[in-house]
């Protein structure tokens, strides 16, 4: 496995412009398996888990071209025989993003196979919306114990071959049907899979608590390209009317927000003034307000934000004088993607704040790293810290650490390139699933990142 090799204390400065939107690629790549047209997508960013997904794609039959960094897919001749191996499944174990393969799959082959998928190590992270939502759609499980998987049928089409281009299904009248249905969460995937699994459905789908990220949005832009017709985007009440056929189209995905909140973080900790270019401030939300409550000078000039040198910064209180607490939510709250590049950056503020995680019971748990480089921390629980700002008064301090996912290895790194002293990052291949060549474009600012 790769190494980083962190020598601390450099600042950064110069200009950065964030990859593609890692979460929207997942999705609008499996939505291109609802159509045997052309689908054309830019801005791909080219990281593990996109990169997997794509080669599993192509694995079941999808055409995929590109150039630079366009990708355009046809899934006109897909391998069903290959749909139901246990090479397909073992390869959709190690990847999370595989789960939104389902409902394409279910949508216009009538049927679909599900393992639990892979991805980070950060608590339980349950499919039972996805099932729901397929459920009301009226599809039917079985469950083969001994490869572990559930098999998922379209009405009557419990049993049959399928034709690689679905149209035995079609002519049998075996397809989904549009439902009502209250989400018992907002989650986003699953939100995802049931849009992708209702547009080709019979009658009308009406998909209450949905998720309604932007990266949610822009899946339904791009299907509603493709022909289908989804109304009531950006809330969290989405009416989809079933259509027969999809086409292609051309989509581009948005600069990645999570990238984005990276960088700020970043800059805030050891930056000496750092522009991040074309970030589609309106798709942010509150994350430059969350840095802002830190007391991190986030200044938008035009669709850029800068963040000038940072000698202090002051975490704010309540009105009343409490203190500053974040936590996370479903949007338009604060992601959880953020909390740990959020707690590294409160670590040299002036001030104390309480990060509550609610969504993930394992997320807080890399704290222990910061604490042995120096950082006052206080883990209350699986869910809540409280730091203590050192107000750059005390510096942290170099240490081998090993990431233990994508989010917490970015803030290690974040934590690392402030440091006094060289650290050590193993396990990069978790931080390498999510930002693209990330040592080459931080190098570029000024840090001294190396690849061992």
């Amino acid at each position: 496995m790769a190494v980083f090799k962190i020598e601390g204390g450099h600042l950064l400065s110069g200009t950065i412009t964030p990859q593609g939107a890692k979460n929207e690629a997942l999705q609008v790549i499996c939505a291109t398996l609802l159509t045997h047209e052309p689908v054309m997508i830019h801005n791909i960013p080219d990281i593990r888990d996109v990169n997997n997904l794509i080669q599993l794609l192509k694995d079941i039959g999808v055409k995929v071209t590109k150039t630079d960094n366009s990708y355009t897919f046809q899934a006109d001749a897909l391998k069903m025989d290959y749909l139901e191996s246990d090479e397909f499944v073992h390869k959709c174990a190690e990847l999370r993003g595989s789960v939104l393969m389902i409902g394409p799959l279910l949508a216009r082959m009538g049927k679909a196979i599900v393992t639990k998928p892979g991805g980070d190590k950060i608590g339980r992270r349950r499919l039972d919306t996805h099932f729901l939502g397929f459920s009301k759609l009226g599809a039917k499980f079985h469950h083969i114990e001994s490869r572990n998987v559930y098999e998922i049928y379209a009405p009557k089409a419990n049993g049959q071959k399928l034709k690689a281009n679905g149209q035995q299904l079609k002519a049998n009248g075996q397809k989904l049907k549009g439902a009502y249905m209250l989400l018992d969460e907002a989650s986003v995937t699953g939100t995802a899979n049931i849009i992708m699994a209702a547009v080709l459905a019979e009658g009308t789908t009406t998909i209450y608590n949905a998720a309604c990220e932007p990266y949610i949005q822009q899946l339904c832009i791009m299907l509603n390209g493709m022909g289908a017709n989804i109304s009531g985007i950006g809330s969290n009440l989405l009416t989809i009317v079933g259509v027969r056929d999809l086409h292609g189209t051309e989509h581009c995905l948005l600069p990645d927000m999570i990238e984005v909140g990276s960088f700020i973080g970043m800059a805030a900790m050891c930056g000496d003034g750092v522009r991040i270019k074309d970030v589609s401030i309106k798709d942010l939300g509150i994350i430059p307000d969350a840095f802002r409550r830190l007391g991190v000078k986030v200044e938008a000039d035009g669709d850029d934000l800068f963040i000038p040198r940072q000698k202090h910064y002051v975490i704010d209180s309540f009105i009343d004088g409490t203190i500053m607490t974040l936590s996370d939510a479903p949007w338009p709250g604060l992601t959880p993607d953020l909390l740990s590049v959020l707690i590294v950056v409160a670590t040299q503020a002036r001030g104390s704040v309480l990060f509550h995680q609610k969504m993930f019971e394992s997320r807080l748990f890399f704290v222990d790293k910061l604490i042995d480089m120096g950082a006052q921390i206080i883990l209350c629980d699986p869910h809540r810290a409280v730091v203590v700002g050192h107000d750059r008064k005390l510096t942290l301090r170099g240490q081998r650490m090993s990431s233990p996912d994508i989010r917490a290895g970015i803030a290690m790194l974040i934590a690392a390139m402030s440091a006094n002293g060289v650290s050590t990052i193993s396990n990069i291949e978790q931080i390498d699933r999510g930002y693209e060549h990330i040592e080459h474009r931080l190098n570029a600012l000024g840090a001294h990142i190396e690849r061992i």
